[in-house]
């Protein structure tokens, strides 16, 4: 039996719209299938943002309590500096010339103090 031009184009036509069709069930099956990891992806990334959203406020508080901190800092050193610059200026510098007698004095006492100690404990 002998196929016409017509037969033969509509074969041809029949297969390639059953493989476009089975092509197109196949891509849109999958694009289902990437649809659905899409919004698994998405709600976990939403978890995830929730939770940078916590971490940030309590970095924000941590924060917060380094200025706090910083502030009490400075305010310690700014006495601590003005607490050395009143015992150099009207304590050491004024009774300088009086430690080369002082010195002599205070090591006599500490060996005192140690013989004594000495004669104690012996």
């Amino acid at each position: 039996m002998m196929l016409t031009l017509n037969q033969v184009l509509g074969i041809i036509l029949t297969v390639a719209a059953v493989v476009a069709v089975t092509f197109l069930a196949l891509f849109l099956n999958q694009l289902r299938r990437t649809a659905r990891e899409g919004e698994k992806t998405l709600a976990k990334a939403q978890e995830m943002m929730d939770g940078m959203k916590e971490i940030e406020a309590k970095i924000n508080a941590s924060l917060d309590n380094v200025g706090e901190v910083l502030a009490t800092s400075k305010k310690a050193v700014t006495g601590l500096s003005e607490i050395m610059f009143f015992f150099t200026s009207k304590v050491i510098r004024p009774s300088a010339r009086y430690w080369p007698f002082l010195f002599p004095l205070l090591r006599f006492g500490l060996q005192q103090m140690k013989k004594r100690k000495e004669k104690k404990d012996g």
